[in-house]
């Protein structure tokens, strides 16, 4: 069974647990329930923005999976936050990458383009079973910042380098940033957060 697109959330208790596989060309999401509930309820964006953007994901995943070439090649997570995509994984040359980009920069409602992905083989297991335990380490450190709400941030993990997505301050932002980095694992934070105007 073919699983070289694929976009996993690794959730904590408050957070949903999205997860979408590929698999031979068919696009399978499993959303938690409760939990997706209380995520909602404190995600700055709309519950039309929070759906849009679980379709751009799944729309993005049968896109790539539709072209056998990049199915076959590449390792492709598809993360989208307020109609923002960030694209992380791996792709063996240039020219294989950018028609990724294109490819996913069609899906209607996308407004932007992340590209991070990197011209490499498809990465392992075991690497992608590291990411997977540094974005729950943390997500746990987000909910032990005092006086920050941490289901308003996106935790992407590739290869050690810890993306951040969200609509927060920058206060909130440089917080949540300066958190991760203590976290043990973490090679590199890069905040793709869009930028709020501080409350009063």
């Amino acid at each position: 069974m073919l699983n070289r697109v694929n976009k996993t959330l690794t959730s904590t208790a408050a957070a949903a647990a999205v997860t979408v596989l590929l698999t031979s060309g068919c696009a399978t999401a499993i959303i938690g329930g409760a939990a997706s509930t209380v995520m909602v309820a404190n995600d700055p964006r709309t519950t039309g923005t929070v759906i849009e953007d679980q379709a751009i994901e799944l729309k993005a995943a049968t896109a790539l999976g539709e072209e056998p070439s990049l199915k076959d090649q590449t390792h492709v997570n598809v993360t989208s936050y307020n109609q923002i995509v960030l694209l992380t994984g791996e792709a063996p040359t240039e020219d294989v990458r950018q028609q990724v980009v294109e490819r996913v920069r069609n899906v209607t409602k996308v407004r932007h383009v992340h590209d991070e992905m990197r011209i490499a083989a498809p990465s392992s297991l075991t690497a992608r079973s590291s990411d997977t335990l540094i974005t729950a380490k943390v997500k746990t450190k987000l909910f032990s910042v005092k006086n920050f709400d941490a289901t308003r941030v996106k935790v992407v993990t590739e290869a050690g380098t810890v993306f951040l997505m969200g609509l927060l301050t920058r206060e909130e932002a440089d917080r949540a940033a300066e958190a991760v980095q203590e976290v043990g694992g973490v090679q590199r934070v890069v905040k793709l957060f869009e930028y709020q105007p501080a409350a009063g």
